[in-house]
């Protein structure tokens, strides 16, 4: 069947576009060792403003859930004004003390602004979707976000001790991906976005199918961003062992971009699979592969580096492959006219609890060290394993990805 170019170039484009705007996220966090070099800061304090970015994705999320931001404009202009947003708090954290609240609550608009691209960006690559793409659309936007997310690493270890610079230029991807996004044509099955109904978020807990595929997604996010958050201190830690330490952390910057940015290509691969040999399938394998990387992280540790960095990078594709299959999930098992809802409750709790494992992973690396900070990481995925083993056994699995559990 002949592949409809206008569907290409559009996809194409809101994948670029959620690129260079996603890079917004993890653009202090990847330069986080010199800004704490230079400024005197706590990891404590470098997780909070981590953190802030989380907790404003979850508010601006439910905020534009709430009042239909994105059947009031069009999502092209939203998306564009997110970014741009984005791009003005990032360049305004270089103006503020980075040890100060000022600097938390600039973090805290960036994640809210986020949250007009991310989703916004996903609902217009829906558009174009058809039974038979579904979950390699979505798996090459959740690839966008993993490069958007890898790219302030890349842009750390070029930039060097200049943490300042790295910061310039993801606003500017941000500016780039404004642009971008104005030459997306709109897809055949664009559709408005499901209201948000309040009496539909119980259905979290009172429907089986749901619930579970709610859990595992949970115990995806447990790991998921405080790993992401850290993987650059852990590689600088582990190769400190056979470098200077200058040197050790500098190279950590592009272990960290490599390990994040090889789970694109997991993302791909999974939304391929996924439609093909079953979501409860594809969701329990990457987290089981994810949960043993964690502790194989401890084994590693210490060793040339380049056995830690196959652990990461085995990690990196793992550790996100599976991001879009829970939101199918629950596309799937959810009632009719309460999708919209019951997405946006899965995003927020799965966002929210990234803000507790983000803050644990310092204070227990602190008690125990470096080697063995990733292991409490792996609890998320094997308790995910679990809930999606339950789901597949269930009744209501027979719903997934046309029977395929």
């Amino acid at each position: 069947m002949k592949t409809d170019p206008g569907k290409v170039r559009s996809v194409g484009l809101i994948a670029l576009a959620q690129v260079a705007a996603l890079v917004l996220w993890f653009s202090i966090t990847a330069v986080a060792p010199d800004l704490a070099a230079q400024h005197h800061l706590s990891s404590g304090w470098l997780a909070v403003l981590a953190l802030a970015v989380q907790l404003g994705f979850v508010t601006g999320g439910l905020v534009s859930s709430g009042v239909g931001l994105a059947d009031r404009m069009d999502p092209r202009r939203l998306f564009a004004l997110g970014a741009v947003a984005g791009a003005a708090a990032n360049i305004l954290f270089l103006l503020l003390d980075p040890g100060g609240w000022g600097a938390v609550v600039s973090r805290f608009v960036v994640g809210a602004a986020l949250a007009l691209v991310y989703p916004v960006g996903m609902k217009m690559a829906a558009g174009w979707a058809t039974k038979g793409d579904a979950g390699l659309l979505v798996g090459i936007l959740v690839g966008a976000l993993t490069l958007g997310s890898a790219a302030p690493h890349g842009f750390a270890w070029a930039g060097g001790v200049d943490w300042r610079s790295g910061v310039m230029a993801a606003s500017a991807c941000a500016v780039v991906a404004a642009v971008l996004i104005q030459f997306v044509k709109l897809g055949p099955r664009h559709a408005p976005a499901a209201r948000f109904d309040p009496r539909a978020v119980l259905d979290i807990v009172r429907d089986r199918g749901v619930r579970l595929a709610t859990l595992g997604y949970l115990g995806h996010m447990w790991e998921l961003y405080a790993g992401w958050t850290w993987i650059g201190a852990l590689m600088a830690a582990s190769f400190a062992g056979c470098m200077a330490k200058p040197e050790a952390a500098h190279a950590g910057k592009l272990a960290a971009f490599a390990v994040v940015a090889i789970g694109a290509a997991g993302c791909v691969a999974a939304g391929w699979l996924a439609d093909r040999v079953g979501r409860t399938t594809v969701t329990m394998a990457a987290m089981a592969v994810s949960a043993l990387a964690c502790l194989g992280f401890a084994a590693a540790f210490g060793a040339p580096p380049v056995w830690i960095l196959l652990v990461g990078l085995v990690w990196g594709v793992a550790v996100i492959a599976d991001s879009a299959q829970f939101s199918a999930s629950i596309a799937e098992l959810a009632q009719p006219g309460r999708v919209g809802t019951l997405l946006t409750v899965q995003t927020a709790l799965g966002f929210a609890l990234t803000a507790f494992s983000i803050r644990l992973l310092p204070v227990w690396t602190e008690a125990v060290g470096w080697r063995w900070a990733f292991a409490p990481l792996a609890i998320g995925p094997a308790l995910g394993v679990l809930a999606m083993a339950r789901l597949r056994a269930a009744p209501e699995a027979s719903r997934l990805a046309g029977g395929k559990r």
